[in-house]
């Protein structure tokens, strides 16, 4: 079959021939491939860097860890990968499968479920959201902060603040139901006295952080008290684009409510992951058939995955291969 595989650790992947996967046990099934979207985290995988990365294989891997498949009997899934999945076929999970609604087409469904977990997962699991809450998503303008505007929006945030450093696409997280942007291009003094404004008007529930780095010691230090009694905070980090350590001031921690943690694979529970399957994403892509969730994607050929596996893709979008 023909595969995007890599066949050294830190080179883009190939368009070239790879033996197809066999079923080896009763939870995995083979698919017809039709779409899978490229994420930071394929690209830290097939890089080496991500923690979940792999020992290097000898001959080579075939990148993606997930996409939207056929089965033989013709139905359309969402399912994660046991192997590569940007192929002609995959082997992927049974347990771990979504059969996709009528009205969302592939490379939609392609793009979502990276986004979804990195969303989702943090504002009810680590979060645990609740209707007329003040949510703030720091690096709201990427694919995945897109989406968590909108999601927020859907459990009942009664007001989502958003930073980035793309104005353009600030601007349009207006329409998606952001109620206030602040932009990270400014000095650090202006967003600082911009977020401290915002959260002695409105103080934030929660923090979504796609960052880290300087933006989320901003953060952290706008939630800062006084010694007066202060309202919970639970600031949940899901990325670092900004930087993997920050320095945290022990008072920070001592004169707030503070609830600080993580959301990302290894931090979920087993039945949290269930949930993700059986009841989260089946909810998301219809909300999506529904026209209720709106993504932007940019689509590629497999057979261009080398030119495209590290293209720089403008305004926040997704890039979905197409096989």
């Amino acid at each position: 079959m023909k595969a995007a595989v890599v066949c050294k650790k830190g080179e883009s992947p190939k368009y070239t021939e790879f033996p197809e996967p066999i079923v080896s046990n009763e939870n995995g099934v083979l698919v017809s491939v039709k779409a899978v979207a490229i994420t930071n985290l394929d690209k830290g995988i097939a890089s080496g860097k991500h923690y979940s990365s792999e020992k290097e294989n000898q001959n080579g891997f075939v990148v993606g860890s997930d996409g939207i498949g056929v089965l033989e009997n013709g139905t359309r899934v969402y399912a994660r990968g046991i192997s590569g999945t940007i192929a002609d076929k995959a082997l992927v999970e049974k347990s771990r499968m979504v059969v996709l609604p009528d009205g969302i087409d592939d490379a939609t469904a392609a793009a979502m479920p990276n986004a979804i977990a990195g969303s989702v997962m943090a504002l009810r699991f680590r979060a645990d959201i609740k209707p007329g809450e003040t949510v703030l998503i720091n690096g709201a303008t990427g694919f995945t902060g897109q989406l968590a505007v909108q999601i927020a929006k859907y459990y009942g945030a009664k007001k989502i603040i958003v930073t980035g450093r793309n104005e353009k696409t600030l601007e349009s997280l207006l329409e998606l139901g952001a109620d206030e942007i602040i932009s990270l291009k400014q000095s650090d003094e202006l967003i600082f006295s911009q977020l401290k404004e915002s959260h002695q008007n409105t103080p934030i529930d929660i923090v979504i952080d796609y960052l880290w780095g300087s933006s989320a010691e901003l953060i952290l230090s706008v939630l800062k008290g006084n010694g007066n009694f202060t309202p919970k905070t639970r600031f949940v980090n899901i990325g670092s684009m900004s930087g993997d350590t920050i320095q945290l001031s022990a008072q920070i921690l001592r004169s707030v409510d503070l609830q600080l943690s993580g959301s990302g694979l290894g931090s979920w529970t087993k039945d949290e992951v269930k949930l993700l399957f059986s009841e989260i994403l089946p909810e998301m892509f219809l909300l999506a058939s529904k026209n209720i969730l709106k993504v932007n994607i940019e689509t590629v050929k497999i057979s261009d995955i080398e030119k495209m596996w590290n293209a720089e893709v403008p305004d926040g979008k997704r890039l979905v291969v197409l096989i």
